[in-house]
């Protein structure tokens, strides 16, 4: 059973460790997001159902970075940088990928990622790992 509130307080630190977080994504290895979350006051850019379908391509293209890895070392996290925002996604397990978005002016995502939201991942990703996971059927708005 998936723990629901453990993904709602782990969006929501996330969300705390920069003001320049825009929006935080949980999507499973099905890349099915599993709790979205955004910063108090954003109108997010994208629908619920165009944040499923990103959370769907981007774990497929997860997926395929990491075929590589034998030569090139483990992917840290991929960034993409677009007119309106940066988005970001960390492998957190063989199950879970954590996806958020940066404001564009951000310039310092590196330091963000690496010194924020990695060191995050690495102190719970422990509680990632549910006994008979099931496929869910309940999002966040995002």
């Amino acid at each position: 059973m998936i723990d629901y509130e453990f993904l709602y307080a782990f969006t929501k630190k996330v969300l705390k460790l920069d003001k320049s977080i825009r929006w935080v994504g949980i999507a499973n290895k099905y890349g099915i997001l599993l709790n979205v979350e955004h910063r108090e006051g954003l109108k997010p850019l994208m629908t619920d159902e165009e944040n499923e379908e990103y959370a769907h391509l981007t774990v497929t293209r997860h997926k395929t970075r990491v075929k590589f890895e034998p030569v090139t070392g483990p992917l840290i996290y991929a960034l993409g940088k677009y007119e309106k925002l940066n988005r970001v996604t960390l492998h957190i397990n063989e199950n879970y990928y954590l996806l958020i978005t940066l404001d564009i002016e951000e310039r310092n995502f590196d330091m963000i990622i690496t010194e924020k939201l990695i060191p995050l991942i690495r102190r719970e990703k422990g509680n990632f790992s549910f006994a008979n996971e099931a496929a869910p059927n309940k999002t966040a708005n995002a």
